[in-house]
């Protein structure tokens, strides 16, 4: 069945050992989230502890504070587009991130890339849910003199009031995971006003006690601890800022299957997205400046900042805040494409749910208190590192979509173990081997990183500053590769495809 907007698939699936029924196509009934909900959406995950550190960091390397505006704002514009350009597909056949990588990588070979983002998502959950642990540890220690105390021996040199309170955040997690992909609609839309709300009283509470805009901004310099140029600094700043969402630039068609129309999709992102990550950066740019006014120090950690008020009231609701902030993030950036791509390494035994588990699990075992150990370590290393990985994928899925296929694909296809996306086995090699030549020349710059204290490396040689481009790199290549290995496939594919007239492609050797 088609639309403007909509292909609904009509053939009966089931029997597919590619199926489930987390994996199958959105029917139409399913295609519920308005322009305010795919808004929410980005509200809801761009409001956290991670970002409201990011724009403090570019300033810590020697950015003024507008310059990390700037770079923030830009990165996340050109972030947005493979984030449309890949949405397209998920509101247009209502299929999964994992079920879309069918087309480009086969049937089977979906799960090399799928994985790659599953791992990432399992480390961002660990790391968010480690914020949102630590973020419980101090509203507990707030309100309660005998918390800390009680709980004062330490496993691996973390207190164990702080391990407590990291399992009871995992743990409401888990909840909500079991709940599905409606739940995490639910809290995005309500919780996406509560943390505007949190960020606007923040921001009047620091530009009130520190003495207005002007005076703050001014002061912001404070907060320099390097006295590098600008044009040093940008590219590694620009790359995290595209790294920071590239993960969700692949899978974003996780979300926008259910989407109500293209144009639901497109302008909930356009708004949601760009300007939301860099208002609430520069709400975490000026409230650190402002503490250097009023308490003669930068505090950037907002959990530390809130322990400084007396009243029990406002710590409490802005601990409510951080929670939802942390919750909804991580539900909905760390959780939904993890559960998918797992759940498609084996469609009948692995459900949203049982990947959803299985995330939380592997979350813990990524040890999350390590990742975030080094601000350097998190923006070089892990911020700019697997945008490598993601570029090169997006590269591949936008080339095979958009300029190979034109935006056409055979939903049942898609569910064939032996139909055109099956390929040689269920792997395109193609693929493979465009990802794998595009990634390679980043990965020497990303193993001196790796291996560099902060991960910022001296004296800089030819492929260290390639690899401060990460994702522009592998996106580059991987698009090009990919192209001069598909076009003949495709177009074959394209000529010898026998059309039935409800639009499934019989057959092709090809």
């Amino acid at each position: 069945m088609k639309n403007h907007d909509f292909i609904e698939i009509d053939d009966d699936l089931s029997g597919s050992p590619l199926w489930n029924e987390d994996l199958a196509p959105t029917r139409l009934k399913q295609r519920t989230w308005s322009t305010w909900n795919i808004a929410a959406l980005w509200i809801g995950m761009s409001v956290v502890i991670t970002t409201y550190l990011l724009g403090g960091n570019f300033i810590a390397s020697g950015m003024t504070w507008w310059q990390a505006m700037l770079t923030i704002l830009l990165g996340n514009t050109i972030v947005l587009i493979p984030m449309i350009l890949n949405a397209h597909a998920g509101t247009k056949y209502g299929v999964s991130f994992p079920v879309l990588l069918r087309s480009s990588f086969g049937t089977k070979g979906a799960n090399i890339p799928a994985i790659l983002r599953a791992i990432v998502a399992c480390g961002w959950f660990g790391i968010q849910t480690w914020i949102g642990g630590t973020a419980l540890d101090a509203l507990f220690g707030a309100i309660s003199d005998g918390w800390n105390t009680s709980l004062a021996a330490t496993v691996l040199d973390i207190p164990v009031h702080t391990w407590v309170a990291f399992f009871i955040f995992w743990i409401v997690q888990v909840v909500i995971i079991l709940r599905g992909i409606e739940g995490i609609k639910f809290l995005e839309s309500w919780a996406a006003p509560l943390l505007l709300l949190g960020g606007l009283a923040l921001l009047f509470w620091a530009s009130s006690a520190a003495g207005g805009f002007g005076t703050v901004l001014t002061g912001s310099t404070a907060l320099q601890k390097e006295t590098a140029s600008f044009w040093t600094i940008f590219p590694g700043a620009l790359t995290a800022s595209v790294g920071y969402w590239a993960t969700l630039s692949l899978n974003i068609p996780d979300f926008t299957r259910y989407a109500k129309s293209q144009k639901s999709q497109m302008m909930g992102q356009a708004l949601g997205l760009p300007l939301t990550m860099t208002a609430f950066a520069f709400i975490g740019v000026f409230v650190t400046s402002a503490t250097v006014i009023i308490y003669g120090e930068a505090i950037a950690d907002p959990v530390a900042l809130i322990q400084k008020f007396d009243s029990t009231i406002v710590i409490l609701f802005a601990m409510v805040v951080i929670f939802v902030a942390q919750l909804s993030t991580n539900m909905a950036a760390n959780v939904v494409s993890p559960s998918n791509d797992f759940s498609n390494l084996n469609p009948r035994l692995i459900s949203y749910v049982t990947g959803g588990l299985i995330t939380a699990v592997v979350g813990i075992l990524m040890m999350p208190w390590q990742l975030m150990s080094s601000m350097g370590a998190y923006i070089f290393t892990w911020l700019i590192g697997y945008s490598g990985l993601m570029g090169a994928i997006g590269g591949i899925m936008i080339c095979d979509y958009w300029v190979l296929r034109r935006q056409e694909l055979r939903l049942a296809e898609l569910f064939k173990t032996d139909g055109i996306y099956s390929y040689s086995g269920g792997f395109n090699w193609r693929a493979v081997a465009a990802l794998v030549i595009a990634v390679a020349p980043v990965v020497y710059g990303f193993l001196r990183a790796a291996t560099t204290p902060g991960g910022v490396v001296p004296d800089p040689s030819f492929f260290d500053t390639l690899y401060t481009y990460a994702w522009f790199v592998t996106f580059g290549i991987a698009f090009v590769v990919y192209w001069l290995l598909m076009r003949e496939r495709v177009l074959k594919e394209l000529t010898n495809a026998y059309v039935d007239v409800d639009g499934s492609a019989s057959n092709v050797d090809v």
